[in-house]
């Protein structure tokens, strides 16, 4: 005989309950772990011991025929252990700068439910601080409280899966004495939000952030006869659609803020690639240290002579030194035309002995070079199993 809905709906919460208490124990294992590593300096991410885990895992699922695709388990377990390396790497953190306060004020564009709120948010929550919210209308603004000593950070968005670097920020990086002190991704997932109109072609007018509106140009070209009205951020784009209560006009933007201001979702997953993610950097008045046990990221500016094969005698230093770069950003030097400002970014600590050796060649081959920042990496990437 069947069992009643009601019944097997009781015994999934029942078993999703004891899986969150399971869960809880194995994330209070992660400070077990870090003090052990503590003790003996090994590096909070071992990678083999990573695929090893996940091989194991899949092998005694199939052994117990508990007839799970290794996909699914891969996916979950490599959450887990997201989970756990980055709560040992704030416990470093936090035992590593022992001024930071409990509430901080974050500086971010738009307003709230805009994905830099949310990545704030994000930011603020993993190390338990509370958050005080600065709402700005633009990236220079966010520059200008921190600087002024309003905001303890700034979260501001560095590049796109989608629509690549963020060039006004590049620039805003090459005038300012605040340093980086962080990293994240945040997954962006935009979507038309409306009022209470049911039916998409009756929309002639989106309402979003340029980057926005960029992001999800394929489906914009899919619609007839639509207008686009440029805002400083989505959320202010939510806003202004929720005030004007209008049937024929939708904001583009995430369901988490549309809820804020009483906006519906009428089509989920518009933007141009499904993996849409954007990778926020955090910036403040003082530098951090950071632990040696951590992934890290240094980003400096570099401009170099204007001699031939003068770059790639500035690259070669960081293959001599084996350090990895993850990222070269060329940008205009202003009022210096056809000149070029470099920004580069390497997996190092800048307190290490190879990267202060590497550093100090470079300073002899470039024009100027200075040390944006040295941060610790919040983007755990997911190991790869056979």
């Amino acid at each position: 005989m069947a069992l009643d809905l009601t019944e097997i709906r009781q015994q999934i919460t029942q078993i999703d309950r004891s899986l969150l208490k399971l869960l809880s124990e194995r994330h209070r294992l992660a400070f077990d772990v870090v003090r052990s590593k503590e003790v003996t300096q090994k590096p909070l991410r071992d990678v083999e011991r990573e695929q090893q885990l996940l091989q194991e895992l899949i092998r005694f699922a199939e052994n117990e025929n508990y007839q799970l695709e290794p996909q699914y388990i891969t996916q979950i377990f490599q959450k887990i252990i997201e989970d756990s390396v980055l709560t040992q790497q704030v416990y470093l953190q936090k035992k590593l700068n022992e001024q930071r306060e409990q509430s901080i004020h974050i500086a971010f564009l738009g307003k709230r439910g805009s994905y830099s709120h949310l990545a704030a948010r994000n930011y603020a929550t993993r190390y338990q601080e509370q958050l005080i919210e600065l709402s700005c209308n633009s990236f220079e603004q966010i520059f200008e409280k921190v600087t002024n000593s309003k905001a303890d950070y700034g979260v501001l968005p560095l590049e796109n899966t989608t629509s690549g670097s963020i060039n006004e920020v590049y620039d805003l990086l090459q005038h300012t004495e605040l340093s980086l002190v962080g990293e994240l991704a945040y997954p962006i997932k935009h979507c038309v939000l409306v009022n209470e109109q049911d039916d998409l072609s009756q929309i002639d007018t989106l309402y979003s952030h340029p980057q926005v509106i960029q992001q999800c140009s394929r489906f914009i070209r899919s619609l007839d006869r639509v207008h686009i009205e440029y805002c400083e951020s989505s959320s202010h784009a939510m806003q202004l659609v929720a005030s004007l209560n209008k049937p024929n006009i939708a904001a583009l933007g995430n369901e988490d803020g549309g809820h804020l201001y009483g906006l519906r979702v009428l089509k989920t997953d518009i933007a141009n690639q499904s993996n849409n993610i954007t990778r926020f950097i955090v910036i403040a008045r003082e530098a951090l240290a950071v632990s040696p046990q951590i992934h890290t990221k240094t980003l400096l500016l570099m401009t170099t002579s204007q001699q031939a094969g003068a770059l790639v005698d500035a690259l070669l230093v960081f293959k001599k030194h084996q350090i990895k770069m993850t990222k070269l950003e060329s940008r205009p030097i202003y009022g210096k035309p056809w000149e070029e400002m470099f920004y580069l970014e390497i997996e190092a600590n800048i307190h290490h002995p190879d990267t202060q050796a590497a550093l100090t060649e470079l300073e002899q081959v470039s024009s100027y070079l200075k040390v944006l920042g040295c941060y610790p990496s919040e983007i755990v990437k997911p190991v790869d199993v056979e």
